[in-house]
């Protein structure tokens, strides 16, 4: 359950980010790096703080929301391996992040 409410989650927050900014891209806006990363990265830490296992997965899932979410506001291009690459190189601190909320999850409650 909790990893369907990450992937929700998760696309709910890009697509508020699509419609907020109006970009179909994020990763093109100025304030992409200052505010709505940092953002994603926040979330994956609490997505991951919620989970029971698994936990690193939810940096993953974060971040690769973001392309369903482009490909439904700009459509399939020649460029999407190109941004599914990009993004793996954004899901490794997430994935780090992650993992180490649920480390700390699990040493507080004694797991």
């Amino acid at each position: 359950m909790a990893f369907i409410a990450v992937c929700v989650v998760s696309l709910i927050f890009w697509t508020a980010v699509s419609i907020i900014t109006g970009a179909r891209e994020p990763w093109d806006l100025a304030i992409y790096w200052t505010v709505i990363y940092p953002a994603a990265l926040a979330l994956s830490v609490v997505m991951a703080a919620m989970m029971k296992s698994a936990q690193w997965s939810a940096g993953a899932i974060v971040m690769f929301a973001q392309i369903p979410v482009m490909v439904a506001y700009s459509g399939v291009s020649s460029l999407l391996s190109l941004g599914i690459l990009f993004t793996v190189i954004l899901a490794i601190p997430a994935v780090i992040l992650s993992w180490l909320a649920g480390r700390l999850r699990q040493a507080h409650s004694g797991n």
